[in-house]
């Protein structure tokens, strides 16, 4: 499960619950059936007991202690487990993250990624029944933050854990979370599967979560038409557009350029700003006709950008309707 919304909305304060770190004023925290917090029956199961493998934005490490002694500091009041059964534990964690050759040192002699990987494996050790993930990826360099994004997924599949993830990148919830909620200041504003809610985000605050720049107010024409009060065109739709429905979004790739101008759905364009990227071009544009439109963020890759980069921009640009979203206040 992914938790997606802006700073300070309660994301991170809600997996310190969960693991016992904060106590919450009221309410009921169940893993599984396992009631690990209830305000009503007076019920808060210390931390050490929940079973919870949390990773922290620092990583909390010892600095005091080798890479191989932090990862089996999880293990020691486990009186289950001989001394070899621990020892083999710590060698394939450390094997399965890559830290091979690492062991003896200490946290102030590892990079960023290698210490997320020492606090990654000591969680791993316990075999928690939940894994929370604090922005696991934010200070990793982009080839590092791929290549430990798969090795982490894989080993939690390979696991069969659950987990939940935090982070403020959405296409990171994307890829590896099935079910997603939103949040906006303290509330939960969606929840449902993670794919579902990208295509059909029903609310307005909903689809700027999930990344759409392009969302303008609306008059209802008929069920199937409305005018938009932002960009200054007449939007055709698929669905059908009911009294809830006071705005209209579209993705930024999924606009399309026009030959020419059409009664609907179609827009001359101004461009207001050019951001070239390595494997994609943001256009920024108004609607060249309406002088105090909104801003329109048109996104292209692959063939699109080269056509776009070696000859001229388009004069005009499509909503297809089959691509507009109906949103709620």
């Amino acid at each position: 499960m992914g938790f997606l919304g802006a700073s300070g909305c309660g994301k991170s304060m809600t997996l310190k619950c969960i693991a016992g770190i904060e106590r919450p004023d009221e309410g009921r925290i169940a893993l599984d059936g396992r009631v690990l917090y209830d305000a009503a029956a007076d019920i808060n199961i210390p931390p050490q007991k929940r079973r919870v493998g949390y990773l922290f934005q620092n990583y909390a490490l010892f600095p005091n202690m080798t890479v191989e002694e932090n990862i089996g500091v999880s293990l020691h009041k486990n009186r289950d487990l001989k001394k070899e059964e621990k020892k083999n534990l710590i060698a394939e964690q450390i094997a399965n993250l890559h830290l091979k050759g690492l062991e003896k040192r200490y946290p102030k002699q590892l990079s960023g990624g290698q210490q997320q990987r020492v606090a990654l494996g000591r969680i791993f050790a316990y075999s928690p029944d939940i894994i929370l993930l604090d922005e696991p990826f934010s200070a990793l360099d982009a080839y590092l933050k791929d290549s430990l994004q798969y090795e982490l997924f894989r080993i939690l599949k390979e696991m069969g854990s659950s987990f939940i993830l935090v982070s403020h990148n959405r296409d990171e919830i994307y890829k590896f979370c099935n079910d997603l909620i939103l949040y906006e200041d303290g509330h939960t504003i969606m929840s449902g599967r993670t794919k579902e809610i990208f295509k059909n985000p029903v609310k307005k605050e909903a689809a700027k979560l999930t990344g759409c720049k392009n969302i303008t107010r609306i008059k209802k024409i008929n069920d199937y038409e409305a005018l938009s009060l932002d960009w200054g065109v007449r939007l055709r739709t698929r669905e059908k557009i009911t009294e809830k429905t006071a705005y209209i979004g579209i993705r930024a790739h999924q606009l399309l350029s026009a030959l020419e101008d059409k009664e609907y759905n179609t827009i001359r364009i101004k461009v207001i700003k050019q951001l070239n990227g390595p494997f994609e071009l943001q256009l920024i544009l108004k609607n060249a006709s309406c002088r105090e439109g909104s801003e329109i963020w048109w996104l292209l890759s692959g063939n699109e950008m080269d056509i776009v980069k070696k000859a001229e921009i388009p004069d005009y640009l499509y909503f297809p309707p089959e691509e507009l979203m109906l949103l709620e206040s």
